[in-house]
């Protein structure tokens, strides 16, 4: 760390003209001043010369660099320090100190006997206002009646606090208020300590053991940890139910993956992993689950739930003995009607002797359930496991198809894999069906191009009659008339025919070339659609899917000339 004194100009002309010498300047430093310069900070780094010590004789740091240990020229120093860098005194907050707060409650020092000029009117408290009264609105206020005249609030003060200030969770916390609790404590164990020693008095056999039996219970219920957790107090960590790690997983006891099944997410694997060894560490959870008291639990659980359905106050943990006698109650008085009805009915009718029957697989000895045992009479092989089943058909195959509906799609339709067929419910013809279906789309075209030729053709020749019957009916009119009117009659006539044929023509021409633009299009917006759907669905442009305007007529039959009719069976072999 290089330590150079800066002096600012002003100060150098000040010390000029304190001391009136010309020769005090400070002089520009040799090349041999900068060595030992280098050579001391040197030493002071390696630990062989004393460190620089600042003013108020604290060492400063060797390893400190120089743009942080030397001070800027306006600061003023007369040698080594670090003061500009720790806080400025002038520039710090002054904050208030932690043991000054706020005030609570009122001031009971002061006790107003009469109502005061500028006092609440409802309370008579000087520190606020009648709207801002938070006592009950009085009928009478004490403005008038000058009664119970409340004591005025504290002053509070305007409190700075700093950031730990503003958090600290003691803050204004007053020692006195525990030392109240614990004279209130201390008075509850007096008087308890008086109700013992009276019940001493009047029964004196009484031992000391029934005295810790009186004793609060209470008083250690927060040391006690819930079952199934475990609460490291050093960690301050809870953790539930984990495995030790020397056992072996669930998982690892059977590896076939058609063994009882495993839930990764909840750790469990209920049904038996190995059900035919006759000796295992691990039966599964429902093993577990529903033996010894687990049943008798479920069953008084739900006996209680319905209990309280019922209008029964009563809970399996708060209350299990008045829970368990009503059980009992119940199911002795059940079983009571239950045999009361039996006999009724037996008495009336008779039959007694066709109760009395073992079950039928001892009868027939024999049952619908395929089962196998060892010599030794352990069970190889049981019932079959009864899979979950869909509400929905599946692997149904129709009309000689060997795969089912949707297993082929292609140029945005579904079909059948095996014959390549896009209509549903078709009759399948094989491999012969495929190369059928891929030559269709070529010669749907032609049909559709000469389809379109040839409402052309019929509407103008029809036009054309039209025509040729409005000019024969128009001559055996005018035969009746003079020559004048049959010449001007012609020529009007001619002229109209003229107009209406150049109006048909100019439309046909029109509808048409909509026509061939809408079929255009509609061609475009198909391979454009077949493009998109190939596409991946994140690249795929905003909202290009559809458009927002309404189609027009010629949209509407390019449509309908173009579109695929599933309905047709013949339309792929057209």
């Amino acid at each position: 760390m290089a330590t150079s004194v800066r002096a600012s100009v002003s100060q150098i002309l000040r010390n000029k003209d304190d001391t009136g010498d010309e020769e005090e300047e400070p002089k520009k430093k040799s090349r041999e001043d900068w060595r030992k310069a280098k050579e001391l900070e040197e030493a002071r780094k390696a630990g062989t010369a004393p460190a620089a010590v600042d003013e108020t004789g604290k060492d400063i740091n060797p390893h400190i660099p120089q743009y942080i240990s030397s001070a800027p020229w306006y600061y003023g120093t007369s040698g080594p320090t670090l003061k500009h860098q720790r806080p400025q005194a002038d520039r710090e907050g002054q904050f208030t100190r932690l043991d000054t707060y706020y005030n609570k409650g009122v001031d009971t020092t002061k006790i107003a006997t009469k109502y005061r000029k500028g006092a609440c009117e409802n309370c008579g408290a000087l520190t606020h206002k009648k709207k801002d009264c938070l006592e009950r609105p009085r009928k009478i206020g004490a403005k008038f009646t000058n009664a119970a005249i409340a004591p005025d609030e504290m002053d509070q003060p305007d409190l700075n606090l700093s950031y730990d200030g503003k958090r600290d969770r003691w803050n204004g916390y007053d020692p006195e208020q525990h030392k109240a609790i614990i004279e209130e404590y201390q008075k509850v164990e007096e008087a308890k300590r008086e109700l013992r020693a009276k019940k001493l008095e009047q029964d004196p056999t009484a031992t000391k053991g029934d005295e810790k039996e009186e004793e609060d219970e209470d008083k250690y219920v927060d040391e006690v940890d819930m079952p199934g957790t475990k609460v490291d107090s050093k960690q301050r960590i809870t953790v539930r139910n984990l495995r030790i790690r020397e056992d072996t997983a669930k998982y690892l006891r059977n590896l076939d993956p058609n063994s009882a099944y495993y839930d990764p997410k909840t750790r469990s694997m209920r049904d038996n992993p190995n059900p035919g060894a006759t000796e295992s560490e691990y039966l599964g959870e429902n093993f577990v689950r529903f033996s010894g008291d687990t049943r008798s639990h479920g069953a008084a659980q739900l006996f209680a739930w319905e209990a309280h359905a019922r209008g029964l106050d009563v809970h399996l943990l708060a209350e299990p003995t008045k829970l368990q006698l009503l059980q009992r109650q119940y199911d002795e008085r059940k079983s009571q009607l239950k045999t009361q009805v039996k006999e009724s009915v037996l008495e009336k009718y008779g039959g007694a002797e066709h109760l009395k029957v073992p079950p039928k697989e001892l009868l027939l000895a024999q049952s619908e359930v395929f089962t196998r045992y060892n010599r030794d009479g352990t069970l190889v092989q049981g019932p079959e496991k009864q899979l979950a089943k869909s509400k929905y058909e599946e692997d149904v195959l129709i009309n000689n198809h060997t795969t089912v509906w949707g297993s082929y799609w292609r140029d945005g339709q579904w079909g059948y894999k095996c014959c390549h067929s896009f209509i549903k419910m078709s009759y399948c013809v094989g491999e012969a069906g495929k190369s059928v279906v891929i030559d269709v789309p070529e010669e749907k075209k032609e049909i559709k191009e000469k389809k379109e030729k040839e409402p052309a053709k019929t509407e103008k020749s029809s036009s054309s009659e039209s025509s040729s019957s409005s000019s024969s009916s128009s001559d055996s009119e005018t035969d009746t008339r003079t020559k004048t009117e049959k010449t001007s009659k012609k020529k009007k006539n001619k002229k109209k025919a003229k107009k209406k044929k150049k109006k048909a023509q100019k439309k046909e021409k029109n509808a048409e070339d909509k026509l061939k633009k809408a079929l255009e299009e509609e061609v475009r917006q198909q391979k454009r659609a077949e493009h998109l759907l190939s596409v991946d669905e994140r690249k795929r442009p905003y909202n290009s899917m559809y458009e927002v305007k309404a189609p027009t007529e010629e949209e509407m039959e390019a449509y309908m000339m173009k579109r695929r009719r599933e309905e047709d069976p013949m339309s792929q072999f057209m």
